[in-house]
């Protein structure tokens, strides 16, 4: 239970952190009246098309509701698979829309600083990209922090086999909520994509000769909207599914191999430090003002990298300190039961067939012991005559 508070601060930390670099982009100029426009245009259909997107994917989202609240109160499933499904696609939406508002406000800002330097249009990119990357994990550990502390003060009676087990089972609901949000937002999203892409297309390359993206084509507009809608909002939401599930799925996993409480706080507790070495390695990417594209890709692939070797020297004793002592002691409690059996067989009073079967056994050990020995002064009779000697030597002195 201890480990769920180190998770609440790795969730609160890395949401803090996305608030801040949001901020901090946004504090950033727009750039000339030209690009205010489109981008003004591009979020306004963007913000139009989440609008009608969900409003079908609520309509999904209460007929699950309903239908998996009817099957709870019948007694097939528990009471809280149907909240812990609303909450699951509630907060894979809410990744994708604040992706996606992060993404629509942040166009212009990056266009205007590589207008300046690739350096200041890689700070402004990359912040933006960690605005939803750390709101997808922020969410992603805060859901499964509110549902954890719930069910384990629902089930705080049952034994701890049990009461994990069934916590397990109803965190699991969640993920099922969040995987059918990202369907709609990743699918729904490609689909508009790639239709005004191509759209975007055949209306400007090859029936007007307009060069593509120009912002001359109105479908352009379409088109980008489309990028942002599929490649960042379908995208958070299936990233948010991604990372909550694989949580989830070792979850199942520790709980069917016996592992216990301390199998399930394994990968949040990971999560969490990947959460605070993820921070550290933002800090990493950072080049001169005259810095090419080698040079910042350097940049992105020093601060990614940094993270990845510290949770990969972390992961290693964390697993050793939390399963390593379940291990050991679990193998203790299996000597304990071994030698109360054994003691147990011990103290119990044979029966004439147990006791003829001793005998028998301990008179077949004895001839293989024997012919064992006259085989070996055979084969040795030297080392033979030496033993037999030293045992006399031994007889005279006692």
């Amino acid at each position: 239970m201890y480990a769920m508070y180190f998770v609440a601060v790795g969730s609160l930390a890395a949401l803090l952190f996305a608030a801040s670099m949001f901020a901090k982009v946004k504090k950033q100029p727009e750039g000339n009246s030209e690009m205010i426009r489109i981008s003004t245009a591009v979020r306004e259909g963007a913000n139009a098309y989440l609008k009608r997107q969900y409003k079908g994917i609520g309509i999904f989202f209460a007929v699950m509701f309903v239908i998996l609240l009817g099957l709870a109160f019948s007694g097939l499933l528990s009471f809280f698979t149907p909240f812990a499904f609303l909450t699951g696609g509630f907060f894979s939406g809410l990744s994708g829309f604040i992706g996606m508002r992060t993404a629509t406000m942040a166009n212009c800002r990056t266009a205007e600083g590589a207008s300046h330097s690739l350096n200041r249009g890689l700070k402004f990119a990359f912040s933006a990209g960690s605005v939803m990357g750390f709101t997808v994990v922020g969410l992603g550990l805060l859901d499964i922090t509110i549902w954890y502390t719930i069910l384990n003060l629902v089930f705080g009676s049952l034994p701890e086999a049990e009461r994990i087990a069934q916590v397990t089972a109803n965190m699991l609901t969640f993920g099922m909520g969040a995987s059918s949000m990202a369907l709609f937002a990743r699918v729904g999203g490609g689909i508009f994509t790639k239709a005004a892409d191509v759209g975007a297309d055949l209306v400007g390359k090859v029936e007007a000769g307009i060069p593509e993206d120009d912002p001359r084509n109105p479908a352009v507009i379409a088109d980008n909207v489309g990028d942002n809608v599929g490649d960042v909002a379908g995208m958070g939401a299936d990233l948010y599914e991604s990372y909550v599930g694989s949580i989830l799925s070792t979850f199942a996993l520790a709980v069917a191999a016996g592992l216990g409480v301390k199998g399930v706080a394994v990968p949040m507790l990971l999560a969490s430090l990947g959460v605070i070495f993820s921070i550290i390695g933002t800090f990493f990417v950072r080049t001169d003002e005259q810095a090419d594209q080698r040079t910042l890709l350097k940049a992105l692939s020093r601060g990614t990298n940094l993270s990845a070797i510290l949770i990969a020297i972390i992961a290693c004793p964390l697993v050793i300190l939390l399963l390593g002592r379940r291990r050991r002691k679990r193998r203790k409690e299996l000597e304990a039961a071994g030698l109360a059996a054994v003691a147990q067989t011990e103290t119990a009073p044979l029966t004439p067939q147990e006791g003829a079967d001793i005998m028998n056994l301990q008179t077949e050990k004895s001839m293989e012991l024997r012919k064992d020995v006259r085989k070996f002064a055979e084969d040795n009779p030297e080392i033979a005559a030496q033993m037999v000697k030293s045992w006399l030597r031994e007889g005279d002195g006692e």
